[in-house]
């Protein structure tokens, strides 16, 4: 009997929460701070340095000549800044002349001034959490206290952008957000955010497991969103090029000139990363860190023994198992059914994506102008 051999994944991307799921927001909509219940013999999580320099030495030692460190949360300022300019000085430390990349996703509070120096002098590429203007941020984003935090979020992003960080603007679309796609699109360029990340919410209810959280947004509402954000993006083109970045319909791109989609929720099948949890647990992905998709340690194991793992390559799997209606869909090569976790949320659905009507709407609408973009960018 011939042993399977499987094609071995480098170590080119890894997620961590240094502050788990601890946040100085309480966002209606956040997966995240659930994740307490995996720790509840302590109330606030911390990476200690000792983590982090284990860590940071695995990464060097066993990637290649590049590799992304992708720090979240919760809220990853919470670690102080000190913690970050440890984290760079043992990057510099343990690596051998590769290129190294540091992104943050950060909802912005605790940025001063000393941040932004920080953050623009090491080339961090920054996420802000910014969901549009005034009304549609603070709907659903507030503070621990109940407070709005939109003007708050809106000079730190300000500060960052005088002191020449690179930022980007990740906005949550929920069932309110997904009324204004204009709107949002509109307020990201004229505050100099060019470069958006649109991520659809879909939770499950609390109430009713079998149910989508009603700040969900719906796959045809959501479908809705993008045609209409599609349009907005075409009709910036100058020369027939983009004047602003918007990471979905980047990716979908790539897929079209038939490159391969950046974005794992457009792949084949999934688990090319891991993520890194404050206290050195490994998971498969940030929507599944729970027990079942626990990997090991790093205290116990190697990183990239965990990403080529059996239970890692289990995991990627999971996508490639289409519900029969996808497996006869015209947009499955672009879509590949999203992710998984939007699928396992409606079973009622026989486990179709929660956005297969949106998606599907946004492909009949957008098919043929990605094609013509995908021609041109392969001349």
């Amino acid at each position: 009997m011939h042993k399977v051999l499987h094609p071995k994944k480098s170590l080119n991307t890894v997620l961590i929460k240094p502050a788990g799921p601890d946040c100085n927001m309480a966002c209606t909509y956040c997966f995240y701070l659930e994740k307490k219940k995996l720790y509840p013999n302590s109330t606030v999580h911390r990476m200690s340095e000792e983590t982090l320099e284990v860590m940071i030495q695995q990464v060097m030692s066993q990637t290649g000549q590049q590799v992304s460190f992708d720090w979240q949360g919760g809220e990853p300022t919470l670690m102080g800044l000190s913690f970050f300019q440890k984290a760079v000085e043992l990057q510099q430390s343990y690596g051998h002349r590769q290129l190294v990349s540091n992104g943050l996703q950060t909802n912005g509070l605790l940025i001063d001034r000393t941040w932004a120096r920080f953050l623009g002098e090491y080339n961090f590429l920054v996420g802000l959490s910014l969901d549009g203007p005034e009304h549609i941020h603070n709907h659903y984003r507030l503070l621990s206290s109940g407070a709005d935090s939109w003007s708050r979020v809106m000079d730190s992003g300000k500060i960052m952008q005088d002191s020449g960080v690179a930022v980007n603007a990740i906005s949550v679309i929920s069932d309110y957000s997904a009324k204004f796609p204009e709107e949002i699109y509109a307020f990201h360029k004229k505050m100099g955010f060019p470069y958006m990340q649109f991520i659809p919410c879909v939770e499950t209810d609390p109430s009713d497991p079998k149910k989508a959280a009603p700040f969900s947004v719906s796959g045809e509402n959501y479908g809705q969103f993008l045609c209409t954000l599609f349009d907005q993006w075409l009709n910036d083109f100058q020369n027939e090029l983009p004047t602003t970045s918007i990471r979905f319909f980047e990716s979908l791109l790539c897929s079209y000139a038939g490159m391969g989609s950046p974005q794992c929720t457009l792949l084949k099948e999934c688990g090319v990363y891991v993520v890194v949890e404050h206290n050195g647990d490994v998971y498969s992905c940030d929507f599944f860190v729970e027990p079942k998709w626990k990997l090991g340690n790093i205290m116990s194991s190697r990183l990239v023994d965990m990403l080529n793992s059996t239970k890692q390559r289990e995991f990627g799997r999971l996508k490639a198992r289409l519900p029969e209606l996808c497996k006869e869909c015209r947009w499955l090569r672009f879509c590949r059914s999203g992710c998984v976790k939007d699928r396992i949320r409606d079973p009622k659905d026989n486990n179709l994506n929660h956005f297969c009507q949106g998606y599907k709407e946004f492909f009949k609408h957008a098919d043929s102008r990605l094609k013509h973009l995908a021609e041109k960018a392969k001349r």
